[in-house]
């Protein structure tokens, strides 16, 4: 009797979008660059609002309470996306809610803008960290869904994804910052007889609007996801899994220790990592020369600095990754290299933050370089563990075990925002020089348990 021979997944046939990815994945990379931009651009103007005088048309909090609003901001963002993963998983589909928190999102952004009062500041906050919750962890299972089983475009697709989310990143502080900071915009502002304060406004209001272009986009190429995303649980009937919530097997329960084990890493180095948008990007507006060879700019373009290298270096390691083949590392062993260089990256800084002084500002480099060491441990963490989570999480969980991982974020970002809260009560070289020893510990003990958590995965890479 003849074997029958198994169904090819249609997946392994769409081949006809960027470097022979499937088709959505450009519309999932734009969708994500919107909202990125969104994202960052907001987030590159928030704590330092939050500080600006009042007469500067900002809301003249201390640090300590901005920094920890920051830090609880940038959790619950990455909090929501845990329920926006089930609702998904559930009712909505993970395309009607990629759909759905984009307009929130938007909504959000638009509130933040017209805000005259800091409880409706706050309710515009609320509806952008629940747009992000929906919108976040399912264009990532979306991505995921376009490729079949153990296809080799998986990692690959996820840098190339990945690149939307630093495109995004890297333009968004750029234009929100010169709308929000930029003395020659006050200026025109002032000359067309607008308030020269209400230049926050139109950071925030050009934040919403970005997000309305990945709206409209996303929402004119539906017919590139084949069935992906488009029911809940329609993947996984479409491509042989089954639909239905059944017990975890063995198997499966043993690669859920691995995303647990992961996620505690990833809480450490986001801790580190968000340092960018609270303690570093006062770093770069309160102690560091925002300007090079004579020319000025604002302070908030430094957080397009990590963007711009994560651009220069993502086609370098996914060329790498490739070349490599099986000899490519592990996903923990990547996990930890990303945890040593973060640090590395904290370390750098510390004897800048030794010198400098409102009055003495230290050289732009110093930052240029941090975010430069930041941008590899990136790389090999972030897009990485996207693309493990979508490895290791059964299908029928997918979204709600993308929420898990974008929860690490907002425990880590919640850290951080502590950390951040010391800027003015600890030497800026201690919290520097604590971030790299705890990051290199991390990294260790990791290498360490390397072996044990590759035995657990079962194969999975």
């Amino acid at each position: 009797m003849s074997e029958a021979i198994p169904h090819q997944d249609p997946r392994l046939l769409d081949d006809q979008g960027i470097a022979g990815h499937p088709r959505g994945l450009m519309v999932l990379f734009f969708t994500e660059m919107w909202e990125r931009f969104s994202y960052y651009g907001m987030r590159a103007l928030l704590i330092l609002f939050l500080v600006a005088p009042v007469a500067q048309g900002g809301l003249g909090m201390h640090i300590a309470k901005a920094a920890g609003i920051y830090g609880t901001y940038e959790m619950s963002v990455y909090l929501a996306s845990l329920p926006g993963g089930w609702v998904a998983d559930r009712w909505l589909g993970q395309r009607k809610a990629v759909a759905l928190g984009a307009i929130l999102i938007a909504l959000g952004e638009f509130i933040l803008a017209a805000s005259g009062t800091v409880h409706v500041f706050y309710a515009g906050l609320v509806v952008i960290v629940a747009g992000t919750g929906l919108l976040k962890p399912n264009c990532a299972t979306l991505v995921g869904a376009l490729y079949a089983d153990n296809d080799t475009r998986r990692d690959p697709g996820f840098t190339i994804y990945y690149m939307g989310v630093n495109l995004g990143a890297l333009i968004a502080p750029i234009i929100c910052g010169f709308l929000a900071q930029d003395p020659r915009f006050m200026g025109f502002l002032s000359h067309i007889g607008l308030a020269t304060t209400s230049g926050w406004r139109w950071g925030f209001g050009a934040a919403g609007a970005a997000m309305v272009l990945g709206l409209i986009q996303f929402g004119l190429q539906q017919g590139k996801f084949g069935q992906a995303g488009l029911k809940p649980g329609s993947q996984q009937v479409e491509y042989g899994h089954a639909s239905t919530q059944e017990a975890l097997t063995p198997e499966e329960r043993k690669r859920l220790w691995v995303v647990g084990i992961l996620f505690i890493f990833s809480v450490i180095f986001w801790m580190t990592y968000q340092q960018a948008g609270s303690s570093l990007n006062l770093f770069a507006d309160r102690l560091t020369r925002s300007q090079i060879l004579g020319w000025s700019f604002p302070s908030t373009w430094f957080q397009s600095v990590n963007s711009a290298w994560l651009l220069l270096l993502a086609p370098i390691l996914s060329w790498l990754w490739v070349r490599l083949g099986r000899r490519d590392p592990s996903s923990p062993t990547k996990f930890a290299l990303g945890l040593l260089f973060v640090g590395l990256g904290m370390l750098l800084l510390v004897p800048a933050a030794r010198v400098a002084t409102s009055v003495t500002r230290v050289a732009p480099w110093w930052l240029v370089g941090t975010y430069g060491l930041h941008t590899i441990g990136e790389l090999l963490l972030s897009p990485v563990g996207l693309s493990t989570t979508t490895k290791l999480a059964p299908a029928r969980y997918q979204g709600l075990m993308m929420g898990v991982w974008y929860v690490s974020l907002g425990l880590g970002s919640k850290l951080a925002g502590k950390v951040a809260g010391l800027f003015e009560t600890l030497p800026l070289p201690t919290i520097f020089g604590s971030l790299f020893l705890m990051t290199a510990v991390a990294a260790l003990v990791l290498i360490l348990l390397t072996p044990r958590i590759k035995l657990l995965m079962g194969g999975v890479r």
